[in-house]
C-alpha cells in the first residue's frame, strides 16, 4: 500500500492576507494612494531618525571640544 503524497501547501503571510483584502475593498488608485501616503510616513521617520543621530553626533562633538 503507498502513502498518499504530501501535498504541501504554504500558508500566507499576514501581509499577503492583508493585500488580498485591500484589494477587493479598494480600487487600484486608493490602494496607489494609501501605499504612497505609508511609504511616506516611512521616510519621514527614517530622517527624524537620521536627524536625531546628527544632532547626536554634533552634540557629543561640541561637548568634546569645550
Amino acid at each position: 500500500m503507498q502513502a498518499a503524497p504530501v501535498r504541501a501547501t504554504a500558508i500566507p503571510s499576514f501581509t499577503v492576507a492583508l493585500r488580498a483584502v485591500e484589494s477587493l475593498l479598494m480600487s487600484g488608485g486608493q490602494r496607489t494612494a494609501r501605499r504612497n501616503a505609508w511609504n511616506s510616513v516611512l521616510e519621514d521617520r527614517r530622517r527624524a531618525k537620521d536627524r536625531g543621530e546628527a544632532e547626536r553626533v554634533l552634540g557629543q562633538s561640541l561637548s568634546a571640544r569645550l
